[in-house]
């Protein structure tokens, strides 16, 4: 029994679900989306709320399918109603960006600038310093797709930290080399 499947998917004002056979589709405020759900889960609207079932007997891993069905119809139904973003920082002398219609210019310490063009349904955003970049739109899985593709541009490198990375990560500096083993003497040897 799915713990996370069993739980309702309460449905937000200003927004409205239809179920046609395995298709779900939801519209509001900030457009819509449809998504097929797996065959072993049933679904039926009660009470403004989705109520998802199944027969775990089917398979082995029909419980875990319910819950992950449960999790991205929840994705879809918030997608529509507020959205999702996700803020990247780009650290490094010189290292901005510049956005042209869905065009983003990256100045990522490469030889050349880096262009990057955005899917449709995601939109990008740059503060006035061209350092922090915002990632939005209604699916949460093309939000984080398109973040991690630019993060992937210029991974943040543990020597000086510089790169693109998700705002609030953690970047774990390394030592760099010192001074003190060259001391060791002339030959090498210790």
């Amino acid at each position: 029994m799915s713990r996370i499947g069993k739980q309702p998917v309460v449905i937000p004002a200003g927004v409205q679900v239809k179920l046609e056979g395995s298709l779900v589709t939801a519209k509001g405020p900030k457009g819509e989306l449809k998504e097929a759900m797996h065959p072993y889960v049933k679904a039926e609207i009660k009470d403004g709320a989705v109520i998802l079932s199944s027969d775990i007997t089917v398979a082995r891993d029909a419980s875990a399918i319910w819950g992950m069905t449960r999790a991205r119809l929840n994705n879809l139904i918030q997608g529509v109603a507020v959205g999702y973003s996700k803020v990247l920082e780009i650290h490094g002398l010189g290292f901005r960006g510049e956005i042209a219609g869905q065009k983003l210019t990256l100045a990522i310490g490469k030889s050349h600038p880096v262009i990057f063009e955005a899917p449709k349904g995601v939109t990008l955003t740059l503060d006035p310093k061209k350092t922090v970049l915002t990632v939005s739109g209604i699916s949460k899985d093309q939000v984080g797709a398109t973040a991690a593709d630019i993060r992937e541009l210029r991974k943040p490198e543990p020597y000086k930290g510089t790169g693109i990375r998700y705002q609030g990560e953690y970047v774990r500096k390394k030592a760099g080399k010192t001074a003190a083993g060259a001391s060791a003497g002339a030959g090498g040897k210790k």
